[in-house]
């Protein structure tokens, strides 16, 4: 025997049933979810042929667990942290952040560059390292990306360098921050590009 609902009656309780299916753990969703774009991108329709030999393998970067969080720290001062209210990433920002070197790197067209998801071999070129920091500081009112690069060959050539953006003047809000962080994350992953060359 099937129950069927009349049309309005089933309309009206959609939203309802939906709206337990939606929250990050919760009562209720923060009001601003941040997500990092490329401001950098290839064209559409570009493409890239290569080897693994020729590759360059985008690892995530590992975090503290500050980062290791959907949540978005707020350095209250040397030794503390918090993290900023109304406010959440919608992917882990290593993750987020690998992807976004990966485009920009994709973008300059040089060389073939793929994302380290399990499904990669062994490329012979590799970049990763540490994200350092992704997020706001309060005494300063700045949003800070710092992340130590390491890329490695084939045959053991190891080099490391740190890259930073500061974007100063940002206020305490989520709109204000996530913006900033996007524009500061751009920036390094542009720095990391060049450095790759």
């Amino acid at each position: 025997m099937t129950l069927r609902l009349p049309y309005g009656l089933a309309a009206a309780a959609l939203p309802l049933l939906l709206g337990g299916c939606i929250g990050l753990g919760g009562s209720t969703p923060p009001a601003t979810l941040i997500s990092l774009t490329a401001t950098q991108s290839p064209v559409a329709g570009t493409g890239m042929i290569g080897t693994q030999d020729d590759a360059l393998l985008v690892l995530e970067p590992e975090v503290d667990r500050k980062l290791a969080v959907l949540r978005v720290p707020v350095r209250v001062n040397g030794s503390s942290i918090a993290y900023l209210a109304d406010a959440a990433w919608v992917e882990r920002p290593a993750r987020q952040f690998r992807g976004l070197l990966a485009e920009t790197l994709r973008a300059s067209g040089k060389r073939l560059v793929l994302e380290d998801d399990g499904t990669a071999g062994p490329a012979a070129h590799r970049l990763g390292g540490r994200l350092v920091d992704m997020g706001y500081d309060a005494a300063q009112q700045a949003v800070v990306v710092r992340f130590e690069a390491v890329r490695s060959a084939r045959g053991g050539a190891v080099e490391t360098r740190r890259f930073e953006s500061v974007i100063s003047g940002v206020s305490a809000k989520p709109q204000a921050i996530a913006p900033a962080l996007n524009r500061a994350a751009n920036a390094v992953a542009a720095e990391v590009a060049a450095w790759m060359g």
